[in-house]
């Protein structure tokens, strides 16, 4: 079975090159069409004729094909749907800030954390996607964009601390100078919260922001949320954040969905301030989006402003996200494995 052109090494292709005799640049040109992001050898048109009918006898290049793409209404965000070459799906986001592009991807084909507000777990586990098919993602909506992606989230479908070996691959990949050259610091990971993987990752000592699912302010109702919580207790959890934080140097970030009549009181504000007292933090505040055929709801505004209230007068950090796609599915929460079928249902 040949493999997919993103899925091969730099040291790879300057071997294959060699192999065929071409002379070195040809390598450099090969990647630069990788990281413009394309899908199909015959756009490789600086390329000889013979060298790109050589590159699709070995290797294939629709290994990650866009089958769907859907704009929302309300904003810039735009959701992709993205089909792998074994048959499993997985969907990504174009966002648009006043700081710049921003692309959500899928670490995972399907997710088997089982939280229960979170859409991504219902369709059941496919597999870990390489370091080349998250790369791809990222690559082909800024080609499909027509724009330089500016800063990377590995927050849709997957745990990425499940394979971390292949999370670090991509990292350094897209922040390579001869890769998508994007920085560190505009590289956010975000875990629901397994302490091994946590230290692993702090153990490579990188810039980027590690964003962590809390979503609670105790262990009794993150186990009302977050199955995960049964394994790693709270205490444990910010314990090992404050390891990962003096290590990297880096503020933590923690991510709150707030579900009305679930943790959203001001008492619950007031036990997550002070569990997070002194810690260097911030927390994203999310208004929960709606999941079909789950009991949460979303909190009201005024529960959400009371919390953020309640956090900033005990001096901790926090801001409300901006909702962005929620009327394609494209919000926190909302990704599934699942192909949109072009009549505007799944």
């Amino acid at each position: 079975m040949k493999s997919y052109i993103y899925n091969i090494e730099q040291d790879e292709l300057s071997a294959w090159v060699e192999a065929h005799d071409y002379p070195a640049f040809r390598t450099k040109q090969l990647n630069k069409w990788l990281n413009q992001g394309i899908d199909d050898v015959n756009q490789l048109t600086n390329l000889p004729k013979v060298m790109r009918q050589q590159l699709a006898e070995d290797f294939t290049f629709d290994g990650l094909k866009i089958t769907s793409r859907l704009v929302s209404q309300i904003d810039d965000t735009v959701k992709y749907t993205m089909l792998l070459a074994d048959g499993n799906i997985v969907e990504s986001v174009f966002m648009r800030y006043r700081q710049g592009t921003s692309v959500c991807i899928s670490s995972q084909a399907g997710c088997r954390m089982g939280c229960r507000f979170c859409a991504s777990t219902g369709l059941g586990f496919g597999r870990h996607l390489t370091a080349g098919e998250m790369f791809a993602q990222v690559a082909l909506i800024g080609r499909d964009m027509g724009e330089r992606i500016d800063h990377v989230t590995i927050m849709g479908i997957g745990e990425p601390l499940e394979d971390v070996p292949t999370l670090l691959a991509f990292l350094y990949r897209v922040n390579d100078p001869d890769g998508l050259n994007i920085g560190m610091r505009r590289l956010t990971v975000s875990t629901c919260g397994i302490i091994p993987a946590i230290r692993e990752l702090a153990t490579a000592n990188l810039q980027i922001t590690l964003a962590v699912s809390l979503h609670a302010p105790n262990d009794k109702i993150r186990l009302q949320l977050m199955p995960i919580a049964k394994k790693y207790k709270y205490n444990d959890l910010l314990a090992v954040c404050r390891e990962y934080q003096n290590r990297t140097g880096r503020r933590m970030t923690y991510e709150y969905a707030l579900f009305e009549g679930i943790n959203d009181a001001d008492i619950h504000a007031a036990e997550l301030a002070n569990r997070l007292s002194g810690h260097l933090c911030h927390v994203n505040l999310i208004r929960a989006n709606p999941i079909a055929n789950e009991p949460f709801q979303r909190s009201p505004m005024d529960r959400v402003n009371s919390f953020q209230k309640i956090l900033e007068q005990n001096n901790i950090a926090c801001t409300v996200r901006r909702e962005l796609g929620s009327d394609i599915m494209a919000a926190c929460g909302q990704l599934r494995r699942w192909e949109y079928d072009g009549k505007g249902s799944y």
